[in-house]
């Protein structure tokens, strides 16, 4: 048994504890997996026939390496007939087994989201109901909730409080259309993937041989992450275990992070209580990171009421300390990891796989992106695509094509019918194929349709109008506004914004924060300098130049994608993060109202996941860490003074690079209450003014002179030294103190006059 010599003491205990209910208490970095596969090799050693082994995992990757680390050690045989996978997989593979029980045949179809959408759209379109009002995003989620909580269709529709709480909701109906939905499933001989458990949990149930056969069956049941189970996998597997309580699981209630996807912090809180003989182990010893890190972590989750208590530590290198920056802006922001990330290639001998850059939301990554672009840093995006490769932005730059080149023929096909506008596919064929036969642009053919002689109907004919008519009106607008004025209009126009503004399903709630990304991007796009290369341009902010800038940026972005085997920094929410682990971890946007997000801050609950995730952003760093948050941040079109996110404070400026900076995070340090309330004070005042300056009107512009002094929110304080033309276009040329001459177009630069 040499393997058990690789093992710490607590960790060899936990791995030795064989019968009866097991709960492990993995800190982050203290080698729950090594426990886990040495368990199962342990279990196989003392006699265990593997065929009577469930492990259970949440990624099928886990899974796989799991069981190649257990084959190399027993065997590949015996490691085969383990029963080993995800939860989904696994009861997949039962309800093969047992499928007539419940009346499904053993072939049966996996729906997958797409399918599960397609046929809610079906239902909800026979039962002539508004898809505006009951969008399938919005429906499916509801009936997967409801799945989870093992609530059936027809308990569903007797709730009153949820058919109260859908009629609040102006959805009295989801209850027939869950009905209808199921009933269609079943006939079609399909189960979605909610179903994988949902009739799992019925199968067992209502038939007490085949739950007794699969008691026998499963001896052992070892469990990973179970911090992160549902109620109904809960539910599985009291039934399983029932028998034998030979039960392990593994995990950490400091990383329970996916309440929005129905995880259950308490199914691993109350533990003890199903198993009052529990042997509880806590693996304490953090193998991954320094001391600064280690402590950091412990000092922010401690903070948490609802844990159980433990003290990770660690033996490593005390390592360097934490760095916090305070940065201007969000662009700021970006400039300052990319620039840390070149400097520890240089000086550290780091690659770009060395480098994690983690956010709250998927909306960050653009000025991130854009900084790491133009310092020539490859990156990938993990857990969602590169910001202008987004669907909703895609489709918005579309629009903005079509205003400088109405001719480009994919930007014409991309937003014909979208939004949803009733010119369907046909249309749209017989459109292209005039369009070829004629020697056109689709453009050409809608702009001249009296001449194009289509076979469709006036009705389809007058849309198409109304189609040409709308991006007319986008050109000429072209002509005279800024490239966000256009952008904000068509979006509002377009009827986008309300679209996902109204969805609060959480992909609604990302693509409606994308697009008010792209528009502040648009926004600080219009306000930063006007080049000397720019000022024989008419209107160098424009929307053409816009999408030249952004073509530049995403050009590069093409050429890293052919070459995959290239090193590259990893991008991704901290929710994508779990389970990783970096040399060298950015967190940005450390912001009150982003992190924690403004969603949470009304719940004791939700902001103690809120520091849960921020305890797993640390713990994935091995040797530094460093934090940053932006003063001012463009959001929703205007322009935020930020307050630093209350985590910060919670980390002993001993442990931080910057203790200036972390002396005034920790003064602005206020009880929960208190803090909230005045923080929301604060932003309302800050939003109504939007910078550090304000646009001048004319008046102001003329009372400007050579050696006036200004400050500029990005630049910092400077001197007018040159003035040319007339309001509105008038520009000054302003010598700032460390950065030099810039030349400002002053009706978006938004000075602010130093008496």
């Amino acid at each position: 048994m040499s393997y058990l010599e690789e093992l710490n003491e607590v960790q060899r205990e936990a791995v030795t504890k064989t019968d009866g209910p097991v709960m492990v208490l993995a800190g982050a970095g203290a080698g729950k997996t090594r426990v886990l596969t040495y368990r199962i090799i342990h279990l196989i050693d003392s006699g265990v026939d593997p065929f009577n082994i469930l492990s259970l995992t949440f990624t099928n990757k886990a899974a796989r390496e799991m069981k190649k680390r257990i084959g190399s050690l027993v065997g590949e045989s015996l490691a085969k007939s383990l029963w080993m996978g995800t939860f989904h997989s696994v009861f997949a593979k039962i309800l093969r087994f047992e499928a007539d029980k419940i009346g499904y045949p053993s072939n049966f179809t996996i729906y997958d989201m797409d399918d599960s959408k397609s046929l809610l759209k079906t239902i909800i379109k026979e039962l002539k109901l508004d898809d505006k009002v009951y969008k399938t995003s919005l429906v499916q989620r509801r009936i997967s909730a409801a799945k989870n909580g093992l609530i059936n269709a027809i308990e569903y529709q007797k709730d009153t409080t949820i058919y109260n709480d859908d009629l609040q909701a102006k959805k009295p109906l989801i209850g027939k259309i869950y009905d209808i939905y199921e009933k269609r499933c079943f006939r079609a001989g399909a189960m979605d993937f909610d179903d994988l458990l949902f009739k799992t949990n019925i199968l067992l149930r209502q038939h007490s041989d085949v739950l007794l056969k699969y008691q026998d069956k499963f001896r052992y049941i070892l469990v990973d992450e179970f911090q992160d189970t549902n109620f109904s996998q809960s539910n599985i597997l009291k039934m399983l275990a029932a028998r034998h309580e030979n039960i392990c699981v593994v995990g950490d209630d400091a990383q329970s992070i996916y309440a929005f996807r129905g995880a259950n912090i308490q199914n691993i809180l109350q533990f003890r209580s199903i198993y009052p003989d529990v042997s509880v182990f806590k693996l304490e010893q953090n193998y991954r990171s320094t001391q600064t890190i280690v402590e950091a972590a412990n000092q922010v989750i401690k903070q948490n009421k609802d844990q159980l208590q433990k003290k990770v530590w660690t033996s490593n290198v005390e390592g360097d300390k934490i760095k916090l920056i305070k940065c201007l802006s969000e662009t700021e922001e970006g400039n300052f990891i990319a620039s840390e990330i070149l400097d520890l290639k240089s000086n550290a001998g780091a690659s770009e796989d060395d480098f994690a850059i983690l956010y709250r939301t998927n909306a960050q990554s653009r000025a991130i992106e854009e900084s790491l672009r133009r310092k020539n840093i490859s990156y990938r995006i993990y857990g969602g695509l590169s910001f202008y490769q987004r669907k909703e932005i895609k489709d918005l730059l579309a629009y903005f094509k079509m205003c400088v080149n109405p001719q480009d023929e994919e930007a014409f096909k991309r937003i014909l019918n979208y939004p949803t506008r009733g010119i369907g596919q046909t249309t749209r064929d017989k459109i292209t194929i005039a369009a070829s036969e004629e020697g056109v642009s689709p453009w050409d053919i809608i702009s001249n349709l009296q001449d194009a002689r289509l076979p469709i109907n006036g009705s389809t004919i007058n849309k198409l109008r109304d189609f040409h008519t709308l991006i007319r009106s986008f050109q000429v607008m072209a002509d005279t506004k800024d490239a966000y004025e256009l952008g904000n209009h068509i979006s509002s126009t377009t009827g986008m914004l309300k679209e996902f503004y109204t969805d609060k399903s959480p992909e609604g709630i990302s693509r409606y924060e994308n697009i008010q990304e792209l528009l502040s991007g648009m926004k600080e796009f219009t306000e930063i300098l006007v080049d000397e290369n720019e000022l024989e341009i008419n209107n160098p902010r424009s929307i053409g130049k816009f999408l030249e800038d952004v073509a530049l940026l995403t050009d590069v972005d093409n050429k890293d994608s052919k070459d995959d085997d290239q090193p590259k920094v990893s991008m991704m929410t901290i929710h994508s993060a779990k389970g990783l682990e970096y040399p060298y971890v950015f967190i940005g946007g450390l912001e009150e109202d982003l992190f924690p997000s403004q969603m949470s801050i009304s719940s004791r609950a939700d902001l103690e996941e809120e520091r849960r995730l921020f305890y797993v952003a640390l713990t994935r760093a091995e040797k530094r860490a460093f934090l940053s948050f932006a003063s001012t941040r463009f959001r929703y079109g205007n322009m935020n003074y930020c307050e630093p996110s209350r985590f910060l404070s919670e980390i002993d400026a001993s442990l931080v690079e910057s203790p200036s900076i972390q002396k005034t995070v920790q003064k602005r340090e206020l009880s929960s209450k208190n803090y909230t309330l005045q923080k929301h004070v604060v932003k309302r005042k800050l939003v109504k003014s939007t910078s550090a300056g304000i646009t001048l009107t004319e008046s102001e512009m003329a009372k400007l002179s050579i050696g006036t002094k200004v400050k500029h929110e990005r630049f910092g304080s400077g001197e007018i030294v040159g003035l040319e033309g007339d309001f509105p276009n008038k520009r000054a040329t302003v010598d700032f103190k460390g950065i030099g001459k810039k030349q400002l177009l002053l009706k978006f630069a938004k000075l602010q006059l130093i008496e």
